[in-house]
């Protein structure tokens, strides 16, 4: 799939808020339980900008088809070095290597800018995305039991590393 990756603007909140809201409202993928405004996703946006992050956008024909960013995993400032990574793909796009594509685009931004480890949380079950995961070469670190609850019932959390 032949796609231009680059750095998200404020212009593009409205866009990523689509692609994200309907994994908040039909998945569990997402933790969140409401949909995602586009100012809050614009404020977000500036967050992950405001800290030296990489908020990346796939676009293809001026159509935006999917997003990864990177923010910080702790806020102490020993953690400092290492990032939590998301990933989130347009329906539409998914299954075509795109979702590689730009988390191989941040991963390669956030080695460029000095950091050691990216974190991944995967709600569970996720074939999918422990899959892509394991492609880019992180290894899991954790499981959590039972973390989340939604659409009535509890999830539990994977935790994947990558060193850089």
């Amino acid at each position: 799939m032949s796609v231009h990756i680059r750095h998200a603007t404020q212009d593009d909140a409205a866009a990523i808020a689509a692609i994200y809201n309907p994994y908040v409202q039909e998945t569990v993928i997402s933790f969140e339980e409401q949909p995602v405004s586009t100012a809050e996703m614009a404020s977000r946006i500036a967050s992950v900008h405001e800290d030296g992050l990489p908020w990346l956008v796939a676009e293809q024909d001026g159509l935006l088809l999917g997003y990864a960013y990177a923010s910080k995993w702790r806020v102490r400032p020993a953690y400092r070095h290492s990032v939590e990574s998301s990933v989130y793909l347009a329906q539409a796009a998914r299954g075509l290597g795109l979702g590689r594509q730009l988390y191989s685009a941040l991963i390669g931004a956030l080695r460029a800018s000095g950091k050691h480890t990216v974190i991944g949380g995967i709600a569970l079950p996720n074939p999918a995305s422990e899959a892509l995961h394991a492609k880019l070469g992180f290894k899991p670190a954790a499981l959590f039991e039972q973390t989340g609850f939604k659409q009535g019932r509890w999830i539990d959390t994977a935790y994947w590393q990558l060193l850089l």
